[in-house]
């Protein structure tokens, strides 16, 4: 075992006590964590219909962001395509507001090349300490399913390799990019790079360290 810091007189080194003395505050706290509130503001009622189309063919009932918003929630409560019908509808009839709500057809179809739309950030001039890192995406689809049916190993396996570029001082993802597994950092940097507005002041990768020379000098 590795040495341990004062091993030799670590029985006499009294063990801290942390004692609640504030309970009631302490318990409504532990409750308050399990509090939910969900409220959909104005402007996301105004923009739930789709705007009018201009082109040839049938006029979407519902707006990206309703679909959005939607599949948002069934990924946070961890709930398949019908559940999530029915906890809209549960949440639209608790607001009391009356908006029609994606069925599970709908919400299928339309998740298949739903393209979301990044929050801006707060501040567009801030200087940026960006660090990137990568990780690996398994594909999934028929070929799981045959190799789980007939007990045997598939012969190649399909990745992905999603890059992620955060901003170390605010704490947001600033840049992402999703390659081959063959592509590595280096190369996909620069197309993670001009995703940014703002100066980078400094990057970290793993094992490397690199200061660049923001835009401004």
């Amino acid at each position: 075992m590795p040495h341990k810091f004062s091993a030799s007189r670590r029985d006499k080194i009294p063990k801290q006590k942390y004692r609640v003395t504030n309970w009631s505050d302490y318990n409504e706290s532990l409750r308050k964590r399990g509090d939910l509130t969900v409220w959909i503001s104005d402007a996301a009622l105004d923009l739930w219909s789709a705007p009018p189309r201009t082109t040839r063919g049938g006029q979407r009932r519902y707006s990206d962001l309703a679909i959005e918003l939607c599949l948002t929630l069934g990924v946070v409560f961890k709930q398949p395509l019908r559940q999530t019908q029915g906890l809209m509808r549960s949440i639209a009839k608790l607001l009391e507001i009356e908006i029609a709500v994606p069925d599970l057809s709908t919400l299928s179809r339309r998740s298949n090349g739903l393209i979301l739309q990044p929050s801006p950030r707060a501040n567009t001039h801030a200087v940026i300490h960006l660090t990137v890192d990568s990780t690996g995406l398994k594909i999934f689809g028929e070929g799981e399913w045959l190799e789980k049916k007939h007990k045997n190993n598939a012969k190649r396996k399909s990745w992905r390799k999603l890059h992620l570029g955060l901003d170390l001082v605010s704490g947001e993802v600033v840049c992402s990019e999703l390659t081959t597994d063959d592509v590595g950092d280096t190369t996909a940097l620069p197309d993670l790079l001009d995703q940014i507005e703002g100066p980078v002041a400094l990057f970290l990768a793993p094992s490397r360290q690199i200061a660049l020379q923001s835009p401004a000098g």
